[in-house]
C-alpha cells in the first residue's frame, strides 16, 4: 500500500504522465481525507471547550451562591421576627367558655354546701359524640373489695356501667436496627450479604416515616422547624432545626418528578380553577422580607378525581399563569384580577367569573344598610345558590338541564333588573360600582349555565388555598425562592391526598419509601388519586 508520508521528489522522476497523474490523485485524495479529519477534530475540540466552559460557569455560579448564603448566614444582620402567633378567635372563645363554665360549676357546688337552693338549669346539654371505634381500648375494672352483703349473703353481679375517657401518649421515637448477616465460602472466597434497601435520604439517620412526619408537621400542621426541634427534645431526641430543614430539602427534591406528573394530571381537566395569594419571602441581603405569590390551580369542583397543584412565583404578573397553563385549553374559573385577561386570550380558553365575588360587592353595602338595591340583589343571587345546592349531586348532563330550566330564567331576570337599577343610581356611588362589577362580567358570570362541569363560583380553589394563609401565620415567611418552590411541591401532593380522604402522613411515608426504587415510567401509581394504602 502506498505510504504518502514516505514520498519524496525523487519518486516522481522518470514516471510516465499517466503514472504521475495517478500518484498525484492519490496524494490529493489523502490530503482531502486529512483535511476532513482535521475539521472533525477541530469541531470536537470546540464542542468539548464549550462543555468545559459551561461546566466552569455552573461551578462558579454554585460557588457564588454558597458564598452569598454564608454571607447572609454569618454576616448580614436580618431584622428580628417574632415567631409567636396570636390565638385564633375561635380558640379564645372556646377557652373563655370553658373557664366560665368551670367557675359556674364551682359556684353551684358552693351553693349546695351552704344550703342555698341552686337555680334549675333547664338548658339542653350538648350530646357528646362517641369515641372512634378504631382507637385502642385499655380496660380498667373497678369492683367492690367485699361482695358479701351485711346480712351475710353473697351479692350477685347484675350488670355494669361503662364510661370512656380519651387519653394520649406523646409521639414515641424508636430505632430500626438493620442487621445484615455476612456469609462467606472459605473454599471460593466469596462474600454474600443482603444489599441496603434504597432510602429517600441515603446513609441518613431518618426513616421515610420520620421524614414524612417532619414534612406533615410543617406543611399540614404548620409547625415551624424550631418548634419541632423543641417538641422532639422533650422526648430526648436532638434534631436541630438545620437537620430538619435538610431532611425537608432532600424529600422535596425527591418529590419533584411526582409533582410534575401531578401537574399534568390536574391540567388534563377541561375545567380548572385558579387563584393566587401573597406570601412573604425572606430577602437576607436587604434585611427584610419581600412579597411573593402562591398560584393555585385545581380540577373542577365537580370532578370525581379532585386535585390541586401550587406554584411559587416571585410576582403576580400574567406571565406566571401563561407559562404554567401553556398548552392547556378549556374553561378557567377565576376572579376579576386583570392578569387573567391575557391568559384567556390564548388557546381558545373560556373565562368563568365568580358569582361569590359579585355577591360580596352587594354584601358590603348591606352591612351598613347603605342600599336597598343591594339587599334585593343578594336575595336574587341566593335563589341561584339554592338551585346549586339542590343539583350538586347531579350528573353533568342533568345539572346542565336543571340550570337551563331553572337558573337561566332567574339570571336573565337578574340581568334586566340590574340594568334597570343602574339607570336609577348616580354614577360613582357604591351601589353603581357594585352593579357595574356584575354587568361588566355578565358573560363570564353566566358561563356556568351552559356547562354542567363549571361551578357557579370560585370558592373551591379559595378553600384549597386557605392552608397557605394559615401557614404563613405560623412560619411567617419562605426562606428563599427554592424553599417556596419546595413547599409548593410538598403542599400540592399532601393537599391532594387529603382531597381523596388519605391520611397525609400515611400517604407521604409510603411514597417516600417506594420512590427511591420506583420506576419512573410507573410514577403515576404514586399520585394521590391512584395511590392505594398497603
Amino acid at each position: 500500500m502506498l505510504n504518502v508520508h514516505e514520498l519524496s521528489a525523487k519518486d516522481f522522476v522518470g514516471l510516465s504522465p499517466e503514472a504521475a497523474a495517478a500518484l498525484a490523485a492519490k496524494v490529493l485524495q489523502h490530503i482531502g481525507q486529512q483535511d476532513q479529519s482535521l475539521a472533525q477534530n477541530r469541531q470536537k475540540i470546540e464542542s468539548q471547550a464549550k462543555a468545559i466552559e459551561f461546566k466552569e460557569a455552573r461551578i462558579q455560579s454554585i460557588l457564588f451562591e454558597l458564598r452569598r448564603l454564608k454571607a447572609w448566614r454569618f454576616d448580614a444582620k436580618t431584622e428580628r421576627m417574632n415567631a409567636e402567633q396570636r390565638q385564633l378567635f375561635e380558640e379564645t372563645l372556646a377557652a373563655d367558655q370553658a373557664d366560665l363554665e368551670a367557675q359556674l360549676a364551682a359556684l353551684k357546688a358552693a351553693s349546695k354546701e351552704s344550703g342555698d337552693t341552686p337555680s334549675t338549669d333547664t338548658r339542653r346539654q350538648p350530646k357528646r359524640q362517641a369515641l372512634p371505634e378504631h382507637l385502642k381500648r385499655v380496660e380498667h375494672h373497678h369492683e367492690p373489695e367485699n361482695t358479701t352483703c351485711g346480712c351475710g349473703q353473697a351479692m350477685v353481679r347484675i350488670g355494669e356501667d361503662v364510661s370512656e375517657r380519651l387519653d394520649i401518649i406523646p409521639a414515641e421515637f424508636f430505632v430500626h436496627r438493620h442487621i445484615r448477616g455476612k456469609w462467606t465460602c472459605k473454599c471460593c472466597q466469596t462474600l454474600v450479604q443482603e444489599p441496603v434497601a434504597p432510602q429517600v435520604i441515603d446513609k441518613g439517620m431518618p426513616t421515610a416515616g420520620l421524614v414524612a412526619h417532619t414534612a406533615v408537621s410543617r406543611f399540614v400542621d404548620h409547625i415551624p422547624y424550631y418548634r419541632q426541634e423543641q417538641i422532639n427534645a422533650r422526648s430526648g431526641v436532638r434534631t436541630p432545626r438545620s437537620t430538619l430543614a435538610s431532611w425537608g430539602g432532600q424529600a422535596g427534591a425527591s418529590l419533584v418528578p411526582l409533582y410534575d406528573a401531578h401537574r399534568e394530571f390536574v391540567l388534563s381537566c377541561p375545567v380548572v380553577h385558579a387563584d393566587e395569594t401573597p406570601v412573604a419571602m425572606l430577602d437576607p441581603g436587604a434585611g427584610k422580607t419581600k412579597r411573593a405569590y402562591i398560584w393555585a390551580y385545581a380540577r373542577s369542583g365537580f370532578d370525581i378525581s379532585p386535585g390541586v397543584v401550587y406554584e411559587f412565583c416571585l410576582g403576580r404578573g400574567a406571565k406566571y399563569p401563561l407559562e404554567f397553563l401553556q398548552g392547556w385549553s378549556g374553561t378557567l374559573v377565576c376572579d376579576g384580577y386583570g392578569g387573567y385577561e391575557q391568559v384567556l386570550q390564548k388557546d381558545k380558553r373560556i373565562g368563568a367569573a365568580c358569582m361569590a365575588h359579585a355577591r360580596r360587592k352587594f354584601d358590603e353595602l348591606t352591612r351598613d344598610n347603605l342600599s336597598p338595591v343591594a339587599t334585593q340583589a343578594i336575595q336574587r343571587i341566593a335563589a341561584l345558590y339554592k338551585i346549586e345546592r339542590q343539583i350538586k349531586s347531579f350528573s353533568v348532563e342533568d345539572r346542565l338541564a336543571a340550570r337551563q330550566a331553572s337558573s337561566k330564567p332567574l339570571c336573565e331576570d337578574l340581568h334586566d333588573w340590574l340594568k334597570l337599577e343602574r339607570q336609577r343610581v348616580p354614577d360613582g356611588s357604591a351601589t353603581a360600582k357594585a352593579i357595574d362589577y356584575s354587568l361588566n362580567r355578565w358573560d363570564a358570570l353566566t358561563v356556568y349555565l351552559d356547562n354542567g362541569a363549571v361551578q357557579i363560583d370560585n370558592n373551591h380553589i379559595e378553600n384549597l388555598i386557605r392552608p397557605w394563609a394559615m401557614g404563613r401565620k405560623a412560619w411567617l415567611f419562605a426562606g428563599s425562592e427554592l424553599a417556596g418552590q419546595r413547599a409548593a411541591v410538598v403542599m400540592s401532593l399532601l393537599q391532594s391526598a387529603k382531597l381523596h380522604g388519605h391520611d397525609p402522613w400515611a400517604y407521604l411515608k409510603d411514597v417516600l419509601t417506594r420512590l427511591p426504587g420506583h420506576m419512573n415510567s410507573r410514577i403515576d401509581e404514586l399520585l394521590p388519586h391512584r395511590w392505594q394504602p398497603d
